[in-house]
């Protein structure tokens, strides 16, 4: 079937189509999922929540740009609603120099279930920050909107994302770092 009828067939509340989406697209969003969320268990708490979203929202699908992008639009919406009611996106005082930090590994690379694991051990919220703008490519300004913080507080809870993740890999690798300025 092709995917604008099984969409139309979702906007139509079809529970075989609905059924065909999640199993198509669950593996996909899943893995957004496990970004926003500090395990396993929320992950999938995510996920179906979003899909709930998704199959409530599925006429505004307008078909231009990708029906992915879109669902994962929703999902990572509905991660990050979750954390705003819990009011863990607080405001950080001082600030930090935004740094890029480069890290050798000496001939090891660092598999991305081990780098996943270190992300969703992050405090709520640097992890919301690092995963928006690294992992999802979005701006400090677009962040700021998103969570409703300032861009410096945005800014400085990257960096501290950053720098713990530095910590956990040297622990776990005994690597050398270098910082590089922005």
């Amino acid at each position: 079937m092709s995917l604008e009828k099984l969409i139309k067939k979702c906007v139509q509340n079809d529970r075989k189509a609905q059924a065909e989406v999640y199993q198509v697209y669950s593996g996909k969003l899943f893995a957004v999922c496990l970004k926003y969320s500090p395990n396993y268990q929320e992950a999938q708490d995510n996920l179906q929540d979003g899909f709930i979203t998704i199959f409530e929202k599925i006429e505004q699908f307008n078909h231009k740009g990708s029906f992915e992008g879109w669902m994962k639009r929703i999902i990572i919406n509905s991660a990050l609603q979750k954390y705003r009611q819990k009011n863990i996106l607080t405001l950080v005082k001082d600030e930090i120099p935004d740094l890029i930090e480069s890290v050798e590994v000496n001939e090891e690379k660092i598999s991305m279930d081990f780098l996943l694991e270190k992300i969703q051990k992050l405090p709520d919220k640097y992890r919301m920050v690092f995963n928006l703008y690294i992992l999802d490519g979005y701006s400090h300004k677009e962040i700021s909107k998103e969570l409703n913080i300032s861009v410096g507080t945005s800014k400085s809870n990257l960096s501290r994302a950053r720098q713990i993740l530095k910590i956990k890999i040297e622990e776990n690798f005994q690597i050398q770092s270098i910082n590089v300025q922005n």
